[in-house]
């Protein structure tokens, strides 16, 4: 096992399309030959997600990491969480679901905190779910932040070579350009150059875009990006970060898929979210810096419309698993 990269993959809401996706990625050619995936998660659940997605895998239960089989259309599965089987039905919310996805994060963590793992490779969880569950989180980077004692995870995403950061996740427009400060960008500036060190880019080259249409025009169009963004930028440079900008945000993006840049940091959600996924949605992938593990995800949810039917792409987590296997020799060094 040393010379294969181990990621695991916790399930995901047994309800939504986690499961179905898992069994579709561990089915792909592709899959094996980006590293060796253990999975924790329910065993009838996963089994059924086979059938009703024309799936052959032979299940391999183990209890420790030692009595993995590393062998293509082997699903090497550690049982945990707790199901009701005769409650239980594809797409539907159900406090039990958001405790078993729970439970398969912090196992799949433990491992990885414990250094078993190489990464993990995150699966959709439903926040309803959880909520049902008392599972007292928002989501996956929360629950993974509080378990692994990050105080505030730095979240990338990546589709081909483009790469973007957020100033700001879940909040309105108005509140995060509000939040904004030239000393949080320039923060930002400085934990991106280091993450993307960590992932093993040398000398990163950053941006960062414009909140306003063309920068704001040194006041037409309003003031943010010179009073804002810019002193962030000038500190950062001055603390020796390749950063530059703010560049007009209908172009960097173009730009930065281009070549020109390592990374964009973008200022609210929706703006890199639009450019990223408008690349190609089904292959942008959520990674999650600053904490002792590495961690990629899916970025879709958990489906629960079409759960059950079969229809699901796994495009996304078989692409989580590739960049988990490329980044982890980095991220160990």
């Amino acid at each position: 096992m040393s010379h294969r990269c181990l990621i695991g993959v916790p399930m995901g809401d047994p309800a939504g399309i986690g499961p179905e996706i898992v069994v579709k990625s561990i089915a792909d050619p592709q899959t094996y030959q980006y590293g060796c995936v253990v999975v924790t998660g329910d065993q009838k659940i996963l089994e059924n997600a086979c059938h009703f997605s024309n799936i052959k895998l032979t299940f391999n239960i183990i209890e420790n990491l030692q009595q993995i089989i590393d062998k293509p259309g082997v699903l090497n599965l550690i049982q945990c969480g707790k199901i009701n089987y005769d409650t239980f039905k594809n797409g539907m919310i159900e406090g039990q679901c958001g405790q078993a996805a729970f439970d398969y994060i912090k196992t799949i963590t433990d491992l990885a905190l414990a250094k078993k793992l190489d990464a993990i490779a995150t699966t959709p969880i439903n926040k309803e779910s959880l909520k049902a569950g008392k599972i007292n989180y928002i989501g996956h980077t929360e629950i993974l932040a509080d378990l692994t004692g990050t105080k505030d995870p730095l979240t990338m995403f990546q589709v081909k070579d483009l790469r973007v950061f957020f100033l700001t996740r879940h909040l309105s427009l108005v509140n995060a350009i509000q939040s904004l400060t030239p000393e949080r960008v320039c923060d930002y500036a400085q934990r991106c150059h280091e993450a993307l060190i960590k992932l093993g880019i040398e000398n990163p080259r950053m941006t960062v875009a414009g909140i306003n249409p063309h920068c704001g025009e040194h006041g037409l169009f309003g003031h943010e990006d010179d009073d804002i963004l810019l002193p962030g930028i000038e500190m950062a440079r001055k603390k020796g970060i390749n950063i530059t900008g703010p560049k007009p945000a209908d172009s960097v993006f173009h730009f930065a898929l281009g070549g020109g840049y390592d990374a964009v940091l973008s200022p609210y959600h929706d703006q890199g979210h639009i450019a990223t996924k408008m690349v190609d949605f089904h292959r942008t992938i959520s990674i999650t810096n600053g904490m002792p593990i590495l961690r990629t995800s899916v970025d879709h949810g958990t489906a629960n419309d079409i759960a059950g039917k079969g229809i699901a792409n796994p495009i996304s987590l078989i692409e989580a698993i590739r960049l988990a296997a490329l980044y982890a020799p980095n991220f160990k060094s």
